[in-house]
């Protein structure tokens, strides 16, 4: 019969060899994979970030330390954490003095305005709408900007000047997330807009009040409406749905009976605008369409995109658009410019956001929407 006492002790030391054996190869292996791949990238590894961020290799080379963070922006793995800015705004800085002092105020709020100096009345009289938390930023289609200095706050704004062009061109263009990230609502208006019972600031209190990504301000209802949704209701603060022509919508939750605004004067909130510009294709210019493709960016979308009506404005309907294209083929330019938006119809991006075979017909049969219709070809 075995010593019972003496088995365990030799087990035990096997298992005592065997894990230092076992330690010693890890070491040897390690070691030479680290000699093979110095420069092995962090980022193949989906690794937690602060784990990332203690694996970072220092090996010295040429008199540098190699740094990969996967955790910092696409271009930026290369950089310190500590140094990298992701994001950016459109707030002016001096050119003398201490950085930390140049800004008096951080405007919260952005609203652009597309335009053209015959309207400069009619923006006067809109800029005075909005506080000094509101960035003002005019993108110029005519190429007329000094002109706008004989307004004092035309001083202080900022202007984007590139010919025949349209609000989303300039908006895919000038207007990307990680610029304007610092502001809470980005507005993106047109210039035929009258707004003498608008008022900025009441309407952002509103928009968070009932919940809204996605808005625009009630029109009032007797000139430039095509839409049953943005016609102002004079009974309520807001509202979220409503009754259109028989047939034209698909669902009483889906456009243009809910999640619906026009693309004349939305209102986009910070997380809202990160989706809707991913979604601007860069050939898109009028828009066409981009009204019944906003449900896409927030959800629920019938009750996240609604109208304000304590907040309304008139759709003045002033010709412009159509006076920035050119004859082709003995064409008049507005007829050019109308064609080019009909055709906007067509990307998968507006196919897909189920318009009703009703509308769609509608549609067909007008070749494009009626003289009031999606941007106002009334306007062109």
């Amino acid at each position: 019969m075995g010593n019972p006492t003496r088995s365990a002790g030799c087990k035990k030391s096997n298992d005592s060899m065997r894990l230092i054996i076992t330690t010693f190869v890890g070491i040897v292996f390690g070691f030479f994979v680290g000699a093979s791949f110095p420069t092995l990238s962090l980022i193949k590894f989906n690794l937690p970030t602060a784990l990332r961020l203690l694996l970072i290799s220092d090996q010295a080379q040429n008199g540098t330390s190699k740094i990969w963070v996967a955790s910092n922006p696409r271009g930026a793995e290369r950089l310190p954490p500590g140094i990298v800015t992701a994001e950016s705004d459109f707030y002016m800085r001096r050119l003398w003095g201490k950085p930390s002092e140049d800004l008096t105020i951080e405007p919260r709020y952005l609203v652009t305005f597309t335009v053209g100096y015959n309207q400069h009345k009619n923006i006067n009289d809109a800029v005075k709408k909005f506080s000094e938390n509101f960035t003002i930023l005019l993108f110029h289609y005519d190429g007329r900007t000094t002109e706008w200095d004989e307004y004092e706050w035309s001083k202080r704004a900022i202007h984007v000047s590139i010919r025949k062009q349209t609000k989303w061109w300039y908006a895919k263009r000038f207007l990307h997330p990680d610029i304007v990230a610092p502001y809470d609502y980005i507005f993106i208006w047109d210039e035929d807009l009258g707004v003498e019972h608008f008022n900025a600031e009441e309407y952002i209190k509103l928009v968070r009040k009932h919940g809204l990504e996605i808005s625009q301000p009630g029109l009032e209802p007797n000139k430039g409406l095509t839409w049953q949704m943005t016609k102002r209701r004079g009974d309520r603060e807001v509202h979220k749905e409503t009754q259109e022509r028989p047939g034209w919508c698909t669902s009483p939750n889906k456009p243009p009976c809910a999640a619906f605004v026009e693309i004349m004067a939305p209102v986009f909130s910070r997380d809202a605008w990160r989706c809707v510009w991913h979604m601007l294709q860069n050939d898109l210019v009028h828009g066409w369409g981009l009204d019944f493709a906003l449900q896409r960016c927030v959800e629920p979308a019938h009750q996240k995109i609604g109208v304000v009506d304590a907040q309304w404005v008139v759709h003045q309907t002033i010709p412009s658009l159509g006076n920035q294209g050119e004859v082709h083929d003995g064409k008049p330019p507005w007829q050019g410019v109308r064609e080019r938006c009909r055709k906007e119809w067509g990307p998968s991006w507006v196919v897909g956001s189920k318009i009703s075979p009703a509308f769609a017909a509608t549609l067909t049969a007008s070749n494009g929407y009626n003289a009031a219709g999606n941007g106002g070809l009334e306007a062109l």
